[in-house]
């Protein structure tokens, strides 16, 4: 098993996932094309896209679903030697389409194999070795068990000196807010980087006081950037508040990994030495990206692209 740990280790659910073509309903459909989706996986395609050196791991079922999904972030060049297959559980699976204009999400991931992770499924050097641990709030909400399993990583982490960044990524088809609330911000207390939305804040807040928020966000110790704030991204350091504006995006054509997007561009950007408010317009340039085509990850561009963006040359087509 490799025992040097990559930049950035992340964990938590993939799932199947499936969508009928063209914006059809699933009701309608007569085919479903087939992929895969979850937020830390995304990001490590994202991050490892962009050139950081990315681990993600995570239980599986020993299934077709599960091996399609491992194979593929295998050969995105994420590090997945801590990753399982397992025969007890199988992997969790998701089913989107857009109804009446909106999108909509139908989860089947109730004891899947990610929702039985434990804390002592947990390589606590490979965590050690690391320079980061990102973590979602979503893995929290899947069981006791996850909540359980993300608390211990966050305490690996802080005691090896290892930087961690949390995406609350609040789910209220998961649990209800009062329970996300207070797991949610606890994980936000103990995070180097806190990556919520706006929209989220107001409901873990339970306010849409900006005044208010803020004072909050400035308790905490870790640098917070805040997404959907108008056409900007405020990032909240030391005290001072910087608005960064979104990169535009010639079309949209998906927004689904948006986020995720934006979450690989600024990690990486830090991996890359940069400054929070340098690696926020990184990650606003990849998150415009990813809305261009439709998908979670298929999107997320390479470095080359970015960086073009990043220093305004010239795109030559051919």
């Amino acid at each position: 098993m490799q025992q040097v740990s990559p930049q950035i280790v992340t964990f938590g659910e993939s799932m199947a996932l499936f969508m009928p073509q063209e914006h059809k309903t699933i009701e309608r459909a007569a085919q479903l094309d087939q992929s895969f989706g979850g937020a830390e996986s995304n990001v490590a395609i994202g991050l490892a896209r962009l050139g950081a050196s990315v681990g993600w791991f995570g239980a599986l079922g020993n299934d077709p679903f599960g091996r399609l999904i491992l194979k593929a972030l295998r050969g995105e060049g994420i590090d997945v030697s801590r990753a399982r297959l397992s025969d007890e559980a199988p992997t969790g699976m998701m089913f989107r389409e857009h109804v009446a204009g909106r999108l909509a999400v139908h989860y089947y991931r109730k004891h899947s194999a990610a929702s039985r992770m434990q804390p002592e499924d947990l390589d606590e050097d490979y965590i050690r070795g690391a320079k980061l641990l990102h973590v979602t709030g979503i893995t929290t909400a899947l069981s006791d068990n996850c909540r359980n399993t993300v608390r211990r990583a966050i305490a690996i982490a802080k005691e090896a000196g290892v930087k961690v960044s949390f995406d609350p990524n609040l789910r209220l088809k998961l649990w209800s807010i009062e329970e996300a609330r207070e797991t949610l911000l606890e994980l936000a207390a103990d995070a180097d980087y806190f990556l919520p939305g706006w929209d989220e804040l107001k409901l873990l807040y339970d306010t849409d006081d900006f005044d208010v928020i803020r004072d909050n966000l400035n308790r905490l110790k870790a640098v917070s950037v805040v997404k959907g704030m108008g056409d900007a991204t405020l990032v909240i350091e030391n005290g001072q508040e910087t608005s960064v504006p979104f990169y535009p995006a010639e079309s949209v054509v998906d927004t689904v990994g948006a986020g995720d997007g934006f979450c690989a561009g600024f990690l990486a950007g830090l991996m890359k030495g940069m400054t929070a408010v340098e690696a926020v317009r990184l990650g606003s340039i990849n998150g415009s990206l990813v809305v261009q085509m439709r998908g979670d990850w298929e999107a997320l561009p390479d470095w080359d692209v970015v960086e073009q963006r990043l220093s305004a040359k010239a795109w030559v087509e051919r």
